[in-house]
C-alpha cells in the first residue's frame, strides 16, 4: 500500500501540476480538496482519467469518487481492493 501512496502522490504532483511541494509534504490522510490539498472539480476529472491510465481502475461514479478521493490513503485503498 506504501508503494501505491507514493506512486499516487507523484502522479499528483507531476500530472495536476503541482508546483512547489513534494510527496513528502502530501499527508496520507490530509483531504484531497477543498482546505487539504486544495484540488478542485477539474482536478477530480482529470483524476479519475488518470487513475484509469496508471492503474487500470475505473471510478464509476460521483458516489464513488467521492469515497475515494477523501485522501491518499482512501483512494491507495480504492484502488488495491479494485485490483484484488
Amino acid at each position: 500500500m506504501e508503494k501505491t501512496k507514493l506512486q499516487l502522490k507523484e502522479i499528483l504532483i507531476n500530472d495536476l501540476k503541482l508546483q512547489g511541494i513534494t510527496a513528502q509534504d502530501i499527508s496520507d490522510t490530509e483531504p484531497l480538496f477543498g482546505d487539504g490539498l486544495g484540488l478542485d472539480s477539474l482536478d477530480a476529472v482529470e483524476l479519475v482519467v488518470l487513475i484509469q491510465k496508471h492503474f487500470d481502475v475505473q471510478i464509476a461514479d460521483m458516489e464513488e469518487g467521492q469515497k475515494a478521493f477523501q485522501s491518499i490513503e482512501c483512494l491507495a485503498k480504492y484502488i488495491l481492493d479494485k485490483k484484488a
